[in-house]
């Protein structure tokens, strides 16, 4: 099972990644104003979930993968925030309300995945 999730975790940043350049525009509305370089931001994290998403893979970096993505997830977590009071004022993001006070406490569920499988070996059967 637990190859299960280092696979699917891998794929999700992968994923997540790729997405940043697909539609830079969803990312770059949500970042707070005090950040400069909206840009390279997006393009930094982007790059970086597609990389710790295929590092994940590797099991001698898997360890090393799994809390950068923990220091990333809580690097974004602002970002998050921002994008729910800026929603709350009243702009529109496309995303309900409601969505983006779910995926706040949905952000330590991604650290626990992640913290959960730092340590998984291949040859394990679980």
């Amino acid at each position: 099972m637990k190859k299960f999730f280092v696979y699917s975790l891998a794929l999700f940043y992968i994923v997540a990644g790729t997405n940043h350049f697909l539609s830079p525009e969803f990312y770059l509305e949500m970042m707070p104003d005090y950040l400069p370089f909206h840009e390279l931001l997006n393009v930094t994290s982007g790059l970086s979930e597609i990389t710790l998403g295929l590092l994940v893979l590797y099991e001698r970096m898997r360890t090393l993968a799994c809390y950068g993505i923990i220091l990333l997830l809580f690097a974004i977590y602002p970002a998050n925030i921002n994008m729910l009071m800026e929603a709350l004022d009243g702009k529109d993001f496309g995303v309900p309300i409601w969505a983006l006070y779910v995926r706040l406490p949905f952000q330590f569920l991604f650290i626990y995945w992640a913290w959960a499988v730092r340590n998984f070996k291949w040859s394990e059967t679980t």
